[in-house]
C-alpha cells in the first residue's frame, strides 16, 4: 500500500472514530447533512477529512491547542473545503 494510501485510510479512521464517538456532536450532523444533499457516505467522510488534515496541520504548525470552535465552523461550511494551509518556507 503506498504512503498516501495509508496516510488517506488514517484520516477517515479518524472521522469514523469521532463519528462512533459523536465527539465532537456536529461531525455526525454534518455527515448527515452531507448525504441528504447527495454526497456518499464514503465522500462525506472525505470531505470532513479535509478538515480534520487542516486542523490537525494548523495545530502542529502553530504550536497551540486543537480549536473545536475552528473545526466546528469548518464541518458546517462542508461541501465547501478549508483553504489549504501554508507550509513555512524551507530554510
Amino acid at each position: 500500500m503506498k504512503h498516501n494510501q495509508r496516510l488517506q485510510r488514517a484520516i477517515i479512521e479518524v472521522v469514523e472514530n469521532q463519528i462512533e464517538a459523536n465527539d465532537p456532536p456536529e461531525i455526525k450532523q454534518t455527515l448527515a447533512r452531507l448525504v441528504s444533499e447527495g454526497f456518499s457516505i464514503q465522500a462525506g467522510k472525505e470531505l470532513i477529512g479535509n478538515v480534520v488534515v487542516v486542523e490537525v496541520f494548523e495545530v502542529l504548525k502553530e504550536g497551540r491547542p486543537f480549536d473545536l470552535d475552528r473545526y466546528v465552523a469548518a464541518l458546517h461550511r462542508l461541501p465547501e473545503l478549508p483553504p489549504l494551509p501554508t507550509a513555512a518556507p524551507a530554510t
